[in-house]
């Protein structure tokens, strides 16, 4: 249960300040700001619960962890089902919030962070362009989460490699697809904005996990991890 709830809030404030950013200050902080909300949103739960559950507030990172043998099967349902509510209800007090502006607000038109690709949305990327960023970009998030949380790592520094990772992969990719790297953030939002989101949903877990799943091999083969 500690793990399940610190997964629930470590999700929930993912998906709440790096998609509120976007939403509620994306126009005056721009891409470069977006990019460090995220970032640094999972830094600060990195440190606040990553004793408690190692903070994986991510399906596809929680999958690498099964496969590359580091947290036993049986918890990896208790742990996603934790973070898909987490980013839920997450995205739900960013939808109440964003309601309360003056003028009016309309998920439809304005959007929730919610990812895409395709005409209209962002840089107008194709369906190609978009999953090869998502299964690469996660690829390379789960190789820096699983190298700093390995044996040998120092511990102290890992949230800050793992935030500033996650940055990074904003900075290239927001025009791309948003970025999901993460099934349960890509849910929350897609479930409010409906439509195209919902219809794309299945892009962003298919291409996290499998690029999560190439990652959680290299390490359980021995080819990166340390031990």
């Amino acid at each position: 249960m500690k793990q399940a709830t610190a997964e629930f809030i470590g999700t929930m404030t993912l998906v709440l300040f790096g998609c509120g950013a976007a939403v509620i200050a994306g126009a005056d902080i721009g891409l470069t700001g977006i990019s460090f909300a995220f970032g640094l949103a999972l830094i600060g739960m990195a440190y606040g619960i990553g004793g408690v559950s190692g903070c994986h507030i991510n399906p596809a990172v929680t999958i690498a962890a099964v496969v590359a043998g580091r947290l036993p099967a049986s918890k990896a349902s208790t742990y996603i089902i934790a973070q898909v509510s987490g980013a839920v209800v997450g995205a739900a007090i960013l939808y109440i919030i964003a309601s309360g502006k003056g003028g009016g607000y309309d998920v439809s038109a304005s959007g929730l962070g919610q990812n895409g690709w395709g005409v209209g949305y962002l840089g107008e990327y194709n369906v190609i362009s978009a999953f090869v960023f998502e299964l690469v970009a996660t690829f390379l998030f789960v190789v820096v989460i699983l190298g700093a949380t390995g044996a040998g790592a120092p511990a102290a520094v890992a949230g800050m490699a793992i935030g500033l990772a996650l940055v990074v992969i904003h900075l290239v990719g927001i025009s791309v697809t948003g970025v999901s790297v993460n099934p349960a953030r890509s849910f929350g939002p897609a479930l409010f904005a409906g439509g195209h989101a919902l219809g794309q949903l299945w892009l962003f877990i298919i291409a996290p996990v499998l690029g999560a799943v190439a990652a959680g091999v290299l390490f359980k083969s021995g080819m990166l991890d340390a031990d």
